[in-house]
Order: structure tokens, then C-alpha cells, then sequence
């Protein structure tokens, strides 16, 4: 293998289910075609059914005789969750990739279905959920992986423990610092569980550096504006962008509680390498407080 990571390097999927949430666009989009072009079932959990069933089609021209199936999850609603992971648990026996890939950037303030912010409910606890639920059928499965991703902005995150839902104050960059940072906690605090419980899965994180996707949509005009024109200067496509997320997923030197992403300068660009994570995401005591209410929050508990 090169020392430059590329989608040619993703190993052969044949006979693997790979679960992807968000993946109608963007990154996920781009992971989920190269996984099915290597052989994998993949399956398109996104919140409109429609264009699910539009990108899975794309997927299909692309690579004829590729499998790919949506199931209609809105991350929102802890009962979308349920019902998505009921019936993912019935048709798949055996998930050996789930890929929490969605998520909502620098959004108004508002709440999710459950009362919760609607960025940390939808990065963090809505994937923390779905992850629990689909669990069981992973454990057992040699070469599974949870693949969580993250972003650059984790490291201006703070995890306010006595302001979790912004009620307080609300600032929409604090508040998906918060997520993104919750998301790599959740990462490590996965991953040694399953380490302590024997298990077959590992827990890995993935950030995309800086991408053309559309997550900026939230941004009011004025700033959006000059942020999407700075963007373009520097930002990769979605293409480049969901490289860290493939070798996170398939490289076979991964290790369970790693971080990839970009090799460029300040991994805003690049092929995908093993990154380090802030300080912040590796306070043990913390993570293990957040694991709790997150738990408390969802009302699912993990059995690992």
C-alpha cells in the first residue's frame, strides 16, 4: 500500500452491510458509492426517504449489480431512532460497518424532538442512540467498526455540563464545538468498553478537514456569504473529504479508539492520516461523564 491513502486502497467489501447515516450528500454520500463500488451492501439511513432512494439510485448506475437500500431515520427523534433500528436489526443480522456520519451545523437555536439542542441532539446523542440499538448486531462480527465523525471545531469545544441543551446561552459555533467534541468522547469511551468486553467491534472517529458539502446552509446570509466564497479557497471536494472516513472504516492497520483525517496543513486538505484529537477529548473522567447523561438523556443503556 502507498503511503498516500486513496479509495484505491479500500479492501474488497463483498458480503458486508455498511450502515450510513446522512448519506443521500456530501461525504457520506461519497463513502457509501466507493464501499458499494467495493462490493458492500450498503444502507442509506437519511431523514427523507426520496432522496435516499435518488442517491441510491445514482449509486446503482455508478456500479451495476451494487446493493443499496434506504431506511428512513430522522436522528430528531429518539422514536425515528428506535423504529429505524428495530427494523435495520431485523433485516440485517450482521452490520459490520455503522458510519454516524450526519449532522447539522451552526443551526438557529432550536430543539429536536425531545427537547433537546438541536446540534447535540442530533451529532451526538441521536448517533449515541442508534449506535446502542444497533449494537448486538455488530459485537459478534469480526472487522465491525463504529466510525463516528468528528470535526476540526472539537477543539474550541467544551462540553458544559451545566448547560448541555444552551438554554442558557445559546451560540450556534459553541454549541457544534460542543457536538463534534461530544462525538470523539463518545468514540474513546466506546471503544474501551468494547476493548474490556472482548468484543470483535472497534470504535473509530474520522473528521473531513474542510469540505465542499452543504453544512454551512444553516449560516445566516451575511456570514454564510463571505464563509462559503473563503471556504471554496480552501476547502476539498466531498470526494477527498470522505477519505478519512473510508480508511477509518476499511484500512486493516486501523485500531480500535484511532482519529483520521487530512495530512495537509492544519488537516484542512488532504489524504486521510491518523490524527491526534484535543486534550479535551481525551479526559477520561469526562468522557465517562458523558457516556452517563447521555444515557440518562436518551433513556438507552449500553450493554458493554
Amino acid at each position: 500500500m502507498s503511503t498516500t491513502w486513496t479509495a484505491a486502497d479500500v479492501p474488497g467489501q463483498s458480503g458486508r452491510v455498511a450502515v450510513i447515516t446522512g448519506a443521500n450528500t456530501g461525504i457520506g454520500y461519497e463513502a457509501a458509492e466507493v464501499l458499494a463500488g467495493k462490493g458492500a451492501h450498503v444502507v442509506l439511513a437519511v431523514r427523507n426517504p426520496d432522496k435516499g432512494k435518488q442517491a441510491a439510485s445514482r449509486i446503482e448506475q455508478a456500479h451495476p449489480g451494487a446493493g443499496a437500500s434506504v431506511q428512513q431515520l430522522d436522528l430528531t427523534s429518539l422514536a425515528s431512532i428506535r423504529a429505524a433500528a428495530d427494523n435495520l436489526h431485523a433485516l440485517y443480522p450482521q452490520i459490520d460497518l455503522l458510519i454516524n456520519n450526519a449532522g447539522v451545523m451552526t443551526t438557529p437555536k432550536a430543539s429536536t424532538e425531545d427537547g433537546f439542542e438541536l446540534q447535540f441532539g442530533t451529532n451526538h446523542l441521536g448517533h449515541f442512540a442508534l449506535t446502542e440499538l444497533l449494537l448486538d448486531n455488530m459485537l459478534a462480527v469480526q472487522g465491525s467498526r463504529v466510525v463516528t465523525i468528528s470535526s476540526n471545531a472539537h477543539r474550541g469545544g467544551t462540553i458544559n455540563f451545566g448547560d448541555l441543551q444552551s438554554e442558557r446561552n445559546y451560540n450556534r459555533m459553541r454549541a457544534y464545538g460542543q457536538a463534534k467534541l461530544a462525538n470523539l468522547m463518545f468514540t474513546y469511551e466506546l471503544d474501551r468498553r468494547l476493548l474490556a468486553r472482548g468484543a470483535q467491534t472497534i470504535a473509530v472517529a474520522a473528521h473531513p478537514g474542510s469540505s465542499n458539502t452543504d453544512l454551512a446552509r444553516n449560516l445566516p446570509d451575511l456570514v454564510r456569504k463571505p464563509f462559503e466564497w473563503l471556504w471554496s479557497l480552501v476547502a476539498q471536494d466531498a470526494a477527498m473529504g470522505a477519505l478519512p472516513t473510508l480508511r477509518a472504516a476499511t484500512d486493516p492497520t486501523v485500531k480500535g479508539g484511532q482519529y483520521y483525517g487530512p495530512d495537509g496543513y492544519g488537516e484542512q486538505r488532504g489524504h486521510p492520516k491518523l490524527v491526534q484529537s484535543s486534550s479535551k477529548a481525551r479526559d477520561i473522567p469526562a468522557q465517562q461523564r458523558l457516556w452517563s447523561v447521555s444515557e440518562t438523556l436518551t433513556g438507552v443503556r449500553f450493554g458493554v
